[in-house]
């Protein structure tokens, strides 16, 4: 009786095993389905209209991507989110690589360093930016110290170009102890025979970081350079608190993203023409990624 009981339970369990996985990811399913599958799909479908905010609008095919290509705004916002890409990365593929080798070492009052490195990466961006706009402003701190010094007052906040690289340097700021935290993970496992090997040879720093530490978190250091990539083309909130809504003097440094913003917003918003900007953006994160996806399949090769 015992044994007929438990059988019958085992093919009760049996039955339930293939949909019971299903139960446990259905949370997680609607989530992404709805904050992540369905605005996709939404935009896509709408960078093939010309809805506004408050119109549905119709189907125009190609329409919005052939006015993309006659749209001087969209052209400087490309070329300020490639010049961005070009400007940050290697910043955060190198920088915080150092910087973790500084602070990897067991030495008293290390963990004060990296926890102050860490600090800006739990700020809220909005309150970073605007330390760094009241630091960069024509009164702000960094130009009282370059008057005291002799050399003048400098319009970090007024140049199109100063703008930009003021965004930049927020952005490597912020993103420095990220990066260093993924850089101290992959270096814990980098086995110190190797350098105490390559220093019996003779190699000195810098050789041992050329020959055994890039090598070994050479794989990290692509991860790294996706990452930094696709969220530097993305780029919104420096931009915007440096430059302002307007995207600084004429416009110039506008991002795609602020064009997004600006362009598909309000109550006469083009929605279906900003969803044709961000299916542009979408795709170019991704030829970013394979890009240095392949960079390092040709460097294993």
């Amino acid at each position: 009786m015992a044994s007929s009981t438990v059988s019958s339970g085992t093919r009760r369990v049996r039955r339930q095993l293939p949909t019971s996985p299903w139960l446990f990811a259905a949370p997680g399913l609607l989530i992404a389905g709805a904050f992540i599958l369905y605005p996709f799909v939404s935009t896509l479908v709408n960078s093939f209209t010309d809805r506004r905010t408050l119109v549905p609008g119709e189907f125009v095919g190609l329409a919005n991507f052939r006015e993309l290509l006659h749209d001087d705004m969209f052209w400087i916002g490309l070329r300020n989110s490639t010049l961005y890409v070009l400007g940050v990365v290697p910043a955060l593929v190198l920088l915080p690589l150092l910087l973790a080798l500084l602070v990897r070492k067991s030495i008293p009052g290390i963990t004060f360093f990296r926890s102050a490195f860490y600090t800006p990466v739990v700020a809220s961006i909005v309150v970073v930016g605007l330390i760094w706009v009241w630091m960069l402003d024509e009164r702000g701190l960094a130009n009282a110290v370059l008057e005291t010094i002799g050399v003048g007052r400098i319009g970090f906040l007024s140049d199109q170009w100063l703008i930009l690289l003021s965004a930049m340097a927020v952005t490597v700021w912020k993103g420095l102890g990220y990066y260093m935290i993924i850089y101290l993970a992959a270096l814990a496992n980098v086995p110190r025979e190797l350098h105490e090997a390559a220093a019996v040879d003779g190699a000195g720093p810098v050789r041992r970081f050329l020959t055994v530490t890039v090598p070994a978190v050479r794989s990290t250091m692509v991860l790294v350079a996706a990452l930094a990539s696709v969220a530097a083309f993305k780029v919104f909130s420096e931009v915007y608190l440096m430059a302002g809504p307007d995207g600084g003097p004429a416009g110039e440094d506008t991002t795609l993203v602020m064009l997004v913003q600006r362009t598909g917003t309000g109550l006469t918003g083009r929605v279906g023409y900003a969803s044709a900007i961000s299916v542009v953006v979408f795709a170019v994160t991704v030829v970013l990624m394979l890009l240095v996806l392949r960079a390092d399949r040709k460097e294993e090769a």
